[in-house]
């Protein structure tokens, strides 16, 4: 929950309070916002909760057999409810901070120009991409130990420069679920995307770890 209400409160606030993600410097921004929250909290809290932070890094681990499915559900709620918080102070911060362009949620919403079907393979994808990274480097025998946390994060804002000028980059639907509460509207039409497609590219992804990282 803590460390899933600092990616939230950081990542989406830092394209919140400087104006969003419009230009070229502004993208890099945001994605470096979100992967060094990822690398602080995997070494914050990485000894304690695994610091998954994202229901799909979870669904991935349940999928591979790292935990059992009610342990899984658990660290999926409360993922959520530490996304709420970190949306909550957010819109907190907003309702009394007179900037003109502080009036966003960081919520998710595929860009002009990007229909439904690019919007999700993107998500899928980008997905599959970063929990496979999660999967293999966290691996218990050929993992990448005491550098999980650092490639993790950069693997994160790799992905986030990508795929913000497509869809925002959600890959995480706790990050997805909460700013989008708050923003109403079409981010929540559109919210079943950013649910269902990295759920999915989860589940590719410990497919494709667990024909590769059983490999001797």
């Amino acid at each position: 929950m803590v460390g899933t209400m600092v990616l939230v409160l950081i990542g989406c606030g830092s394209a919140v309070f400087n104006g969003g993600c419009g230009t070229p410097a502004q993208v890099l921004m945001v994605a470096l916002a979100f992967g060094f929250s990822v690398v602080a909290m995997a070494y914050t809290i990485g000894g304690i909760s695994g610091c998954h932070i994202n229901p799909a890094i979870t669904l991935g681990c349940m999928l591979l057999g790292r935990m059992k499915s009610k342990e899984g559900l658990m660290y999926m709620l409360f993922q959520v409810i530490g996304a709420l918080i970190g949306s909550g102070i957010i819109a907190l911060l907003t309702s009394n901070i007179d900037m003109a362009y502080a009036t966003t949620t960081g919520a998710n919403t595929c860009a002009p120009g990007v229909g439904i079907a690019g919007g999700f393979m993107a998500e899928v994808i980008f997905s599959f991409v970063f929990v496979l990274v999660v999967l293999g480097t966290t691996d218990a025998q050929k993992g990448a130990g005491n550098f999980a946390g650092l490639a993790i994060g950069i693997s994160l804002v790799l992905v986030h420069i990508c795929c913000i000028p497509i869809t925002g980059t959600s890959v995480n639907p706790a990050r997805s679920i909460a700013p989008a509460l708050f923003a109403g509207g079409e981010t929540l039409s559109q919210l079943w995307i950013f649910i269902l497609a990295p759920f999915i590219g989860a589940a590719l992804s410990a497919c494709v770890w667990k024909l590769i990282g059983d490999n001797k």
